[in-house]
């Protein structure tokens, strides 16, 4: 789990309007938050097999996010994809 200030952060910088915590381009920033965290948690424990699991649903969620988000809208998708610093 992320740190309070760490989500705080990344709401701050990904909201789209002032009371904005839920949009998908939020839910996308605190999942890959996460997935980075898990990632380097992993490198020092390679055999904890549980959190191996979490990450890749959390890997899988945000995959479903962006498939939904870019069929909504292409131009949010893409952005939030240069953000954040997926794919190309």
């Amino acid at each position: 789990m992320l740190a309070t200030k760490t989500k705080q952060k990344v709401i701050e910088k990904y909201k789209l309007h002032e009371k904005d915590t839920g949009s998908s381009e939020v839910q996308i920033a605190l999942i890959t938050e996460e997935i980075k965290r898990l990632t380097t948690h992993l490198k020092d424990h390679p055999k904890d097999t549980h959190s191996r699991r979490g990450l890749l649903k959390m890997v899988s969620k945000r995959k479903a996010l962006l498939k939904y988000l870019s069929d909504e809208d292409e131009k949010r998708y893409s952005s939030i994809i240069k953000k954040i610093g997926l794919k190309k």
